[in-house]
């Protein structure tokens, strides 16, 4: 059996405020459970569209939500959380925006009773927002951070943790100051960093960036985001995203002295260091299903036809190999793709021999 075939632990009507991607994601995801999804949206276009497809309906004065999730941006959060408090004095009001200390300092200044709120914030989302690009599978198996302290009621806290568990994700307790350290290294900074990589491809050759493969669309992915959100995110947050920036800073300058004199003492050193510190950080993030847990990489060329792909991962099936992870990369030009198929270790063997008698070409494997 799986969590979300277990009945719902969120009763009654949730109310959400802003009908962008995370709430009309979760609107999605609730209704999808039979459970009660009011909406409400400062922009009509916006709320009309998250209703025709589905996330919920109009919200109506007389409705008594049990919950409201605020997921408006960070420049009126704490206002939308005041107001809502105010006009919903039984329910229960949590946050998903991405930053968390600033509202909440916001909101004490103010002097407002904040008994029944908790802000939360799932670690998911798209590159592109809005009501169209909402989607009720984004939150599963996302962590889900609580930010609870000694005055909240522990009904209250199972709430909110119960909306994060409908929802597929994994509820964790932090403070907001953890929070917002750690998301301006694993988010903020990353957001930063890949628009700045990016922002050197604006004046660059054709020549150049036709030799671009999947390593630098991984690395640059996120810098399509909106950067009229960012900057409120950025703003909002902006003491720790100094911090670790003023770090890469440092790092960066170590670097590029190390490069200006190649064949100086140490200088070769210095840069392998910094790879292979890259490498140790990488090992520490947690894999599939949270775990540190690596897998090897089986690559397979695949045509550019319908089909394939499926074929694929069907005789993979046969051969008993599980699929951990997939990436695909296109080659310019060329009717074919690139799959590198992540697998565990013990699996290696196993898929290229058995794909190979199959008629697959094997590109390469993490080994070659």
């Amino acid at each position: 059996m799986t969590a979300t075939s277990l009945a719902p632990r969120v009763q009654g009507t949730v109310r959400i405020v802003g009908a962008g991607l995370l709430g009309a994601s979760i609107g999605h995801a609730l209704s999808a459970r039979g459970i009660d999804v009011a909406l409400d949206d400062t922009s009509p276009s916006q709320l009309r569209l998250a209703i025709d497809y589905g996330a919920g309906r109009r919200a109506a004065d007389d409705d008594a939500p049990s919950l409201v999730v605020v997921a408006v941006p960070p420049d009126v959060t704490a206002d939308v959380i005041q107001r809502e408090l105010e006009r919903h004095p039984q329910a229960v009001v949590t946050d998903v925006a991405s930053v968390k200390l600033e509202p909440l300092r916001t909101l004490r200044e103010r002097g407002v009773d904040l008994t029944h709120y908790i802000g939360s914030h799932p670690l998911a989302g798209r590159e592109r927002g809005g009501a169209i690009s909402a989607r009720a599978d984004i939150f599963v198996g996302r962590p889900w951070v609580v930010c609870r302290d000694e005055e909240t009621p522990s009904a209250d806290l199972a709430l909110v943790e119960g909306l994060a568990l409908d929802l597929g994700a994994t509820p964790i307790e932090m403070t907001p100051e953890d929070h917002d350290r750690g998301v301006a290294l694993v988010s903020h900074v990353p957001q930063l960093v890949a628009s700045l990589l990016a922002g050197r491809f604006v004046d660059a050759p054709d020549g150049s960036l036709r030799l671009a493969g999947q390593g630098v669309r991984d690395t640059t992915r996120i810098a399509a985001s909106a950067p009229e959100l960012w900057v409120q995110i950025l703003g909002a947050n902006a003491a720790p995203v100094v911090d670790v920036l003023d770090l890469i800073a440092a790092d960066l300058t170590a670097v590029a002295d190390a490069l200006r004199e190649p064949d100086a003492p140490g200088a070769r050193r210095a840069v392998a260091d910094t790879i292979r510190r890259g490498n140790d950080g990488v090992e520490r993030l947690p894999g599939k299903h949270g775990q540190n847990r690596r897998f090897e990489q089986v690559v397979v060329m695949v045509d550019d036809t319908p089909g394939q792909l499926g074929r694929l991962f069907g005789e993979l099936g046969d051969l008993d190999v599980n699929v951990e992870d997939l990436r695909l990369e296109h080659s310019p030009g060329a009717q074919f793709g690139l799959a590198e198929i992540s697998v565990v270790p013990s699996a290696v063997r196993r898929a290229i021999d058995g794909l190979e008698s199959r008629g697959w070409k094997i590109a390469s494997t993490t080994n070659d």
